[in-house]
């Protein structure tokens, strides 16, 4: 009989965190100072994070310890689970097999908490009292509001305003764990009164809120930035899940054919994918097929320049090497406001650049669709962001129907869509837009040998 669900014990959560830093087989290009545009100093990073964080940011140990206390908040909601999709296959008729691994069970519902919860407790560490960050879908924000209410720390969220506007439940679920929440761009910062002024009718972006954040962190004593993705060590803090998918898999007697993740900035991909890339770094397991999926109204890895630009919109972050659309850039108002970010993870852009992960993209309608039949078969609604990387793994199971090919296809389901209903019901009534791409949408289908999925689709 198939197995449908793989669990882990709680004392298999991970000990230690993978660093791939260590395992790169040429370094990082350094970050630069935003202004002398020269190699960054880690000291120059005090003003925004605790000094535990600027050490992981840098460091080269292939293995960081978990501290007790941030394992002991983990056992909540880890080890997460990993299914089978049995019922998505049936319905594919595909002879692969397809597996998730569902974050969706954190307290916050989404991968997000892995690196809030030691955000939190090494600030409080340092005596911080004030955390700052912001958040597009609400999944980091919503993380991070739960993570300083453990700690006991204060909690200001910058959100993105469309996402602030598309989502109402996200922002009441920050406020209940005790955090302030604020439609970004806003009046409290110098940087979001000049982009009022400048483009009064903006819809926000990531940089933006990213750009008030640092600001606000950066003029208060108390107060420190905590960023949900692309930096180092919020990709090093991700990789319980990595970690956690492989003991699985060797549990099962399975070894991955396919890797597939969401991508906005790079977080719960990378964590996903790292400790599985170390045995294609090493040539150990070189047909390993690692995807990053995007939306094609943000196709920073697909379409984006490879090189130095800053993290915000402000230009008052470092500057670092990443496949970027240019931090200037404003994305449509997609539902998927998670992957709404100009940039990526340097270090999962630098392995894209290398050849060890490749990238795709699709529209909204597209994501939706496999998002509908995913929650018909498996019964899980999934964020808007995580849809991307079902659609990814549907695509490539109709492609092993067409080949008659087993394979095994795996991918990180970064979280639910519970607060993402509004987002489900445009598409069920026809209303949702796909964005305005910024190429041709045909440019980027992962399978163009394959036909659109035909999902049922209620009408008001």
């Amino acid at each position: 009989m198939k197995r449908t669900k793989i669990l882990l014990d709680e004392n298999d959560i991970p000990k230690s965190w993978y660093n791939i830093q260590a395992d790169l087989p040429t370094p990082l290009d350094p970050p630069l100072h935003p202004q002398t545009k020269k190699p960054l100093h880690p000291s120059e990073l005090r003003p925004l994070f605790p000094d535990a964080l600027i050490a992981q940011e840098i460091s080269q140990d292939r293995f960081i310890p978990i501290p007790t206390a941030v394992r002991e908040i983990y056992r909540i909601w880890r080890p997460t689970p990993l299914y089978r999709a049995v019922r998505l296959e049936r319905a594919l008729k595909t002879p692969a097999e397809i597996y998730y691994k569902w974050e969706g069970v954190s307290p916050a519902g989404s991968h997000k908490p892995n690196s809030a919860v030691p955000q939190a407790y090494y600030n409080s560490k340092q005596g911080v009292e004030r955390l700052v960050t912001e958040t597009g879908a609400g999944q980091w924000g919503s993380a991070l509001a739960f993570s300083c209410n453990l700690f006991h720390l204060q909690c200001r969220i910058y959100m993105v305003k469309c996402s602030y506007e598309q989502k109402p439940y996200r922002r009441l679920l920050m406020q209940t764990w005790g955090a302030e929440v604020n439609p970004s761009p806003t009046t409290l910062t110098e940087t979001g009164k000049k982009i009022r002024a400048e483009h009064p009718d903006t819809t926000g972006s990531l940089g933006m809120a990213i750009s008030e954040a640092v600001e606000d962190a950066a003029t208060h004593d108390n107060t420190k930035y905590a960023l949900g993705s692309v930096l180092n060590h919020v990709v090093l803090h991700q990789t319980v899940i990595g970690q956690e998918l492989q003991q699985q898999l060797r549990s099962i007697d399975r070894t991955p054919d396919v890797l597939i993740g969401c991508v906005g900035g790079g977080s719960n991909f990378a964590g996903a994918s790292f400790p599985f890339l170390r045995d294609k770094i090493r040539g150990k397991t070189p047909n390993l097929r690692v995807i990053s999926v995007e939306p094609l109204a943000c196709p920073s890895l697909t379409k984006g320049e490879y090189r130095y630009d800053y993290g915000d919109s402000a230009g008052l972050t470092p500057l670092m090497k990443m496949y970027t659309m240019g931090h200037q850039f404003v994305p449509s108002p997609i539902h998927a406001g998670g992957l709404r970010y100009h940039g990526d993870s340097p270090l999962l852009s630098k392995l894209t650049k290398d050849g060890y992960m490749e990238a795709i993209a699709y529209t909204q309608e597209e994501i939706f669709e496999a998002a509908m039949l995913f929650a018909q078969t498996e019964g899980f609604l999934v964020a808007p962001e995580s849809a991307h990387a079902v659609r990814a793994a549907v695509d490539l199971a109709r492609i092993a129907k067409k080949n008659n090919q087993k394979q095994i296809i795996v991918f990180n389901n970064s979280g639910h869509g519970y607060f993402d209903l509004a987002a489900y019901e445009a598409y069920m009534t026809h209303t949702m837009p796909n964005g305005e791409p910024v190429v041709n949408a045909s440019a980027f289908s992962l399978l163009q040998q394959t036909q659109p999925l035909r999902t049922p689709r209620k009408r008001p």
